[in-house]
């Protein structure tokens, strides 16, 4: 493998940190050309130096500023297109670590430059839709410029080789249940930030965490699933797996089941993104079949976590719909955090906000704009029922 140029977006979060730790491991395989992140210009200033990377993104303008004042020799890209141009620069590969609906516009530019590029965010795929699987198909195709990096979607890609797409019955996507599994609804009425926070398998950042006990992180899943991999939304399932060491399963239609098994340690998914189709030989974990252990699994209590139906109906409607139910989320989550929303109450929020949007009988994303349009709906929404909610 030639020796790539990359691009990380979210660089100073948990997938950009530890991209930084497969490239350092690979130093003949690939040279960082840029790094992107939003505010946190301490950390990103040491990955410049370490890495001897001379242009940088920051989102956050008086943060750039700092950057500049203590760094005169980089190249500062400010604002809220940052990471978007510098992800349309000449580069091998962009790998997009940035959390929530803002990493849509990166995607698309490095698309749309035909640079493939290593999605961790799923949400840009979500909101962007058929928008992104286009461009990606302009640039190349979406089997080789949207390069899964969600430890799920890269176990799927690599199970996939196992047959051809007609052999295919379903994808079995697992999840680890969360923080909260077992527990009935009722159970979960008072349950605070701290306790959804407690993951048992992941260390991932406020967003993601909380997502993963409401499970909207599988629904996400499942959706980034269909587009990704181009299956029907009734082919694709969810098992829970506590052990997070079965990360996927596909079922082929002759009854065998290929899964991809490994340590719940994303290093693993992000170097096969930055290095595929080919495996690198360096390995950070790695299962040890010498020790007795157990791998179990259950069906999904759907009654308690009903975020992944919900999900599944907003990829049905098409269109928009899985952008709303994503910002509607986002908006329910923050409020959560903040102490100003019920556990319980996330998805009714996500939920009363996509019968919203139905009802306004939205049509087809066109464009961008249309996307940003539905975003905001979907926000505006949520925050008057947050607002009612808080109304005494």
């Amino acid at each position: 493998m030639s020796r790539r140029r990359v691009v990380l977006l979210g660089a100073t979060g948990s997938i950009g940190t530890q991209a930084i730790e497969v490239v350092t491991a690979h130093p003949e395989a690939f040279e960082v050309v840029g790094l992107a992140a939003g505010r946190d210009v301490d950390t990103l200033a040491a990955q410049a130096a370490t890495l001897g990377v001379r242009r940088v993104a920051v989102g956050d303008r008086d943060a750039a500023a700092r950057l500049r004042a203590h760094a005169p020799d980089l190249e500062v890209i400010d604002g809220p297109a940052a990471a978007a141009t510098l992800a349309a620069g000449d580069a091998d590969l962009v790998l997009n670590g940035i959390t929530g609906a803002v990493g849509l516009a990166p995607t698309l530019a490095a698309l749309e430059a035909g640079t493939p590029v290593a999605l961790a965010n799923k949400e840009s795929l979500i909101v962007g839709g058929e928008l992104v699987v286009a461009a990606a198909e302009r640039a190349g195709g979406r089997a080789s410029h949207l390069l899964p990096v969600d430890s799920e979607h890269s176990a799927l890609a690599q199970c996939l080789r196992s047959g051809r797409d007609s052999e295919v019955s379903r994808l079995v996507l697992t999840a680890s249940g969360g923080p909260f599994r077992g527990r009935s609804r009722h159970e979960l009425t008072d349950v605070d930030a701290a306790q959804a926070l407690d993951h048992p398998t992941w260390s991932m950042g406020p967003v993601i965490t909380v997502n993963s006990a409401t499970l909207v992180n599988k629904g996400l899943e499942l959706l980034e699933a269909h587009l990704l991999f181009g299956v029907g939304l009734d082919r694709l399932d969810v098992v829970v797996h506590p052990q997070s060491i079965v990360h996927s399963m596909v079922e082929f239609v002759d009854g065998s089941t290929i899964a991809q098994l490994s340590p719940p340690d994303m290093r693993l998914p992000i170097q096969l993104a930055l290095g595929w189709p080919e495996r690198l030989d360096h390995a950070f974990v790695a299962c040890d079949w010498t020790t007795a252990s157990t791998l179990s699994f259950e069906p999904l209590d759907r009654t308690t976590f009903p975020a992944v139906d919900l999900a599944l109906e907003a990829g049905r409607r098409g269109g928009a719909h899985p952008a709303v139910y994503n910002a509607a989320n986002e908006e329910a989550v923050a409020a959560f955090l903040a102490g100003q929303l019920g556990f319980l109450d996330i998805t009714a929020v996500v939920a009363e906000t996509l019968e919203a949007f139905t009802a306004a009988a939205p049509g087809v994303p066109r464009d961008l704009d249309d996307v940003h349009a539905a975003d905001r709906f979907a926000r505006d929404h949520a925050a008057s029922l947050l607002h009612r909610s808080a109304a005494p």
